[in-house]
């Protein structure tokens, strides 16, 4: 049994906005059991789920059809993003008030979701209040140049560099916009990259890069994290063309957590990155009754063996952390404890 020491502090409901279950078509990386028992292990209790699944979200029959699969397996509280394409224009006023924000494909990632006709974009976004949108290099302008003519609000994925972040500081204020990035990109450097089980899209960047990460971090720039969960196997990461993607919902907190400790941010900013700001973003009710409670001076090593991934290994696995959690609770019910999951609880759709 692990001797906790009394550091214990309690945090707010904890929210990724950004994860791939794999769900459906893909659950041979990932699926919600084994996604949820990460999140619990790794100290959320909320996350919102990425539409690039096979068959992608670009439905409303299809939203309906992925929520049942996940209400069956899900043990923690979640919302989901639809996809947009270019043949699908008329499914997206059917699901305002159903889905967090429709997800837009600038640039290439996993799936066939790019849209590349500015025509059809503006359409994009003035249909949805919200657009989450994967931008890349001259696609960030681009973003903010559909966001200034429709009037909406924009969410930046995994935003990665110091030419973006300068970029997107310059409207903060003046148009809705919102900043996300990952513990990969705050964590690791091109440098890292040694074999394809750290390829990933945005790829990783310079120490330059990571720095003005995490000065945007301290500065306010940045809203939040979200950890690009995308598992694949180890054969698949292992074989001559790698896809993109690591997992990361189990150690998204822990290494904010150490970074506490290091005195990289504070507590009350990482509750604002973590819990609060999410949650204002995507309109998402924060409950007094769902919290995490974590121990900052707990030392544990990352192990593949220990993860509850499906895939099964980290990109940080060997590295050691002081800061992880020892207790979950949503909706009033101990999720986790001792290292113990709850897989008897069954979680639910935020907006239902």
């Amino acid at each position: 049994m692990v001797i906790y020491s009394m550091n214990i502090i309690k945090l707010p409901q904890l929210i990724d906005p950004h994860v791939h279950f794999r769900t459906p078509g893909l659950e041979y990386k990932e699926d919600w059991t084994t996604g949820s028992q990460a999140t619990i292990a790794g100290g959320i209790t909320t996350v919102i789920d990425m539409p690039n699944t096979v068959p992608p979200t670009t439905t409303e029959e299809l939203l309906e059809q992925k929520k049942q699969i996940i209400n069956q397996d899900t043990l923690i509280n979640y919302g989901l993003n639809f996809a947009a394409a270019v043949d699908n224009l008329e499914e997206i006023p059917k699901v305002i008030n159903k889905v967090t924000g429709v997800k837009v494909f600038l640039n290439h990632s996993t799936g066939k979701l790019l849209i590349e006709n500015d025509k059809i974009l503006e359409k994009i976004w003035s249909l949805f209040p919200l657009i989450v949108v994967h931008a890349e290099h001259e696609m960030v302008a681009k973003a903010v140049w559909l966001t200034e003519k429709t009037g909406n609000k924009i969410y930046f994925c995994h935003v990665p560099d110091k030419k973006s972040i300068d970029y997107l500081k310059k409207y903060k204020g003046k148009i809705d916009l919102f900043i996300e990035v990952t513990p990969h990109h705050l964590f690791l450097t091109e440098e890292n990259v040694k074999d394809g089980l750290r390829k990933m899209l945005p790829p990783l960047k310079t120490k330059q890069d990571q720095e003005a990460l995490w000065a945007a971090i301290e500065d306010g720039t940045v809203d939040t994290i979200g950890t690009d969960h995308a598992p694949h196997t180890i054969e698949e990461k292992q074989n001559d063309n790698p896809p993109y993607g690591v997992p990361g919902i189990e150690t998204s907190l822990p290494l904010m957590l150490n970074a506490v400790n290091q005195k990289k941010l504070t507590l009350e900013r990482l509750k604002e990155l973590m819990s609060h700001n999410p949650a204002r973003i995507f309109n998402i009710p924060l409950s007094e009754n769902t919290y995490t409670e974590v121990d900052l001076d707990l030392k544990k090593e990352i192990k593949n063996e220990n993860l509850k991934t499906k895939c099964g290994w980290s990109p940080f696995a060997g590295w050691q952390l002081k800061g992880w959690p020892i207790k979950v609770v949503i909706d009033g019910n101990i999720i986790m404890e001792n290292n113990s999951i709850n897989n008897n609880y069954k979680g639910r759709y935020i907006y239902d």
